[in-house]
């Protein structure tokens, strides 16, 4: 005796052993015995054999009509065997009963089982839902099969090229688009950037970084909604002081001014006017919600994604030839030995003369300039030698300060790395579009009118954080304890010392139209201006508020991502200036050794970092000439070999550049993708359809 029994929704059959109670011991054709319950056998038989049976059953369920079965089934619960009569005869044959089992069990949208050979057909609109479910299946698997050949041809389809980068970044696995990607690279064995690439999915590898960086940044696009601006300040007093500022041409949220008083007089009035959005902007107002969603300003060669709508900007930016709201810290200085003697600051409007711009003026208001009266530039503006004197005392003072914080962080600070400068050509105002031609160009950290600046805003940061901690009203600090290897800066609530700087505190509060965190603390130090001793009452956050570690959290994730983008946009332009200027050879410095017996080099007259082969044995601060290979704009990467080495080896100390070395260096590497072609198969869309609801 044979039967036909079901165990763990498979379909079994085997010789019957022996029966006891509520159980059989069964044979398979594979020798293999096993013990099944009495209610799982669904046929007993004698002949045929129990794998004919299922070969026999199998060839005739390919035959039944599902929707011909489905109009044949009672309307109340049936057995197998049930409707294999209706559908076939009477006199069903053994292997029609067992093909009408196999055909019901495979087709759940047909038929919902009721238990063991039993089953209930399922309603008529729930079954033509499921069929519809089905068709779309079949339609999604053909669209995917389409797009994946087409892909394999190097033809890109444009739902795919509409999706690339949520594909590559932020992918929904289960969609068409990332399955035929898969499916194609699967098929072709490509990887899936590569595959994109030759199907000319990716028009420019600028708009592939940019892109890239505002769907993980900016999913709801760059622009701001319509919000009211904030009114004026106009009842703030005016200011008697004449202030100019210090930016680079293309700055347009100019958040800091200087103006020096009393030359001549034995005691020099210093003030330190910063843009004031928080005399203007409430905390909580929809101004302000703008700000907290991005955090700070996105910079990039050629554009900018700012922090706050145009409107706010224009209306508190230090421009030149108005008065301006500000707060404004004065610091009374002694003209001869430079001592500060005491400090205070003001809510008022600052009238601003001049807006003086580095990257015009570095070249003449220089170390010799500044410190010689009888020297004149021929290509000194007029205005600038109005403000001379002013600028020279500035620079006296700068001088004096760095030499003081130099002294509290036990070593001079080293300025060995320029900043550079991209310009781009044409197209002013408007988003680069990855082809203009680019300038680079040097600006030497500490130069002058940097020091000014830097110098100043430190003497603010420190100043105003102190002065928050006098008076208990907690602000966001930047703080370091040691100048240990490893040791780096943190963000937080206290005013702790920062030992890179040399200050015992320090908060960023001068950047305010750039920075949340600057203004965060600027609403602080509003409050203390116009409260004193009871400021702690009167500030928008409290002691110990839980708002402000929010912030902090919030902001420096944000400003790592942003930071991160403009340096891989400053070496997309890098990159990009070679090709234009057909450069293949570049001086180079190393920096260590790196994996694979390359070095790590930084080019001499260019923001670039990159690996070399070809040498051996070379120390750090060792000077190469090293020939550049073919660049990568996607990918960001370069590589170069090492031509000669420039510098005497019998010289070479191995220490290189002292201080500014400390500063890791990210180098272009592998790009991350979020499309994984060794993943199982994503579940088809259609699949619920196998179990239609009741």
């Amino acid at each position: 005796m044979h039967t036909l029994f079901e165990e763990a929704g498979k379909f079994l059959a085997g010789r019957i052993l022996s029966e006891a109670g509520n159980s059989a011991q069964i044979e398979l054709d594979s020798g293999k015995r096993v013990k099944v319950r009495a209610a799982s056998m669904l046929l007993k038989f004698d002949q045929p054999a129990p794998a004919e049976l299922l070969r026999q059953a199998r060839a005739v369920a390919e035959t039944i009509e599902l929707d011909l079965a489905w109009e044949f089934a009672p309307e109340d619960e049936f057995g197998f065997a049930d409707l294999a009569r209706d559908y076939f005869s009477a006199n069903a044959t053994l292997a029609q009963q067992a093909a009408a089992l196999l055909r019901l069990y495979d087709a759940p949208h047909y038929f919902r089982r009721a238990g063991r050979g039993r089953f209930r057909k399922a309603p008529a609109e729930i079954l033509q839902q499921a069929l519809a479910a089905i068709e779309k299946k079949k339609a999604v698997l053909q669209q995917i099969d389409d797009w994946a050949t087409a892909l394999g041809r190097g033809e890109c389809p444009q739902p795919i090229r509409e999706q690339l980068y949520k594909i590559l970044f932020k992918p929904d696995k289960n969609a068409a688009e990332y399955r035929a990607v898969v499916q194609a690279s699967r098929a072709t064995h490509s990887a899936p950037l590569d595959l994109l690439q030759k199907a000319g999915a990716i028009d420019s590898a600028y708009q592939f970084h940019y892109r890239r960086f505002l769907l993980e940044n900016f999913p709801k696009g760059t622009g701001f909604p319509a919000v009211p601006l904030p009114a004026g300040a106009d009842d703030l007093p005016l200011s008697s002081a004449q202030a100019y500022s210090i930016d680079d041409s293309q700055t347009t949220e100019i958040d800091d001014a200087l103006s020096v008083q009393g030359l001549g007089t034995g005691s020099v009035l210093l003030g330190i006017h910063i843009a004031a959005p928080g005399l203007l902007i409430a905390p909580g107002s929809a101004i302000d919600q703008l700000g907290r969603a991005r955090l700070s300003t996105v910079y990039m060669p050629g554009h900018k994604i700012t922090m706050l709508p145009d409107g706010v900007v224009r209306a508190c930016t230090l421009d030149a030839g108005r008065a301006n709201p500000a707060v404004s810290l004065y610091l009374r200085i002694d003209e001869a030995s430079l001592e500060c003697k005491d400090s205070e600051t003001r809510l008022e409007r600052v009238h601003v003369v001049a807006n003086l711009r580095h990257d015009e003026l570095d070249g003449v208001v220089t170390h010799a300039w500044l410190t010689d009266p009888a020297l004149e530039h021929e290509n000194a503006p007029p205005h600038l030698n109005e403000l001379r004197a002013q600028l020279s005392f500035a620079y006296r003072l700068a001088r004096h300060l760095k030499a003081l914080r130099e002294v509290v962080r036990g070593r001079p600070e080293s300025f060995n790395r320029p900043d550079y400068n991209f310009r781009l050509a044409g197209g002013a105002g408007a988003e680069p579009t990855g082809d203009e031609p680019v300038q680079i160009s040097r600006r030497q950290r500490g130069a002058p009118l940097d020091l000014i600046v830097a110098e100043a805003m430190i003497v603010a940061n420190s100043t105003w954080g102190s002065w928050m901690e006098k008076l208990g009203v907690p602000g966001i600090y930047r703080s370091q304890a040691s100048m240990a290897p490893g040791v780096k800066v943190r963000m937080g609530t206290k005013a702790l010392p920062h030992a890179g700087i040399g200050v015992k505190a320090y908060a960023w509060a001068t950047s305010p139209l750039r920075r949340y965190t600057d203004l965060v603390n600027q609403w602080q130090i509003i409050a203390c201006a116009r409260n004193g001793r009871t400021a702690a009452l009167a500030a928008p956050f409290k002691p110990r508020d839980a708002e402000l570690f929010s912030i902090i959290s919030q902001f420096d994730a944000a400003y790592s991502a942003y930071n991160g983008h403009q340096a891989a946009m400053e070496r997309f332009w890098t990159l990009k200036y070679l090709a234009q200027n057909g450069i293949t050879e570049l001086g180079a410095t190393v920096l260590k050794e790196a994996v694979g017996g390359s070095f790590l080099v930084r080019a001499d007259e260019l923001p670039l970092v990159f690996p070399v082969l070809g040498a051996q044995n070379l120390p750090r601060g060792a000077r190469l000439r090293v020939r550049l290979g073919q660049a990568d704009e996607i990918a960001l990467d370069v590589h170069g070999s090492v031509i000669e080495r420039l510098d005497d080896p019998a010289d070479a100390r191995g220490d290189g550049p002292p201080e500014d070395a400390e500063e890791e260096e990210t180098v272009a590497g592998p790009l991350a993708i979020a499309v994984d072609v060794n993943e199982a198969d994503a579940p088809a869309d259609a699949d619920q359809a196998d179990n239609p609801a009741p």
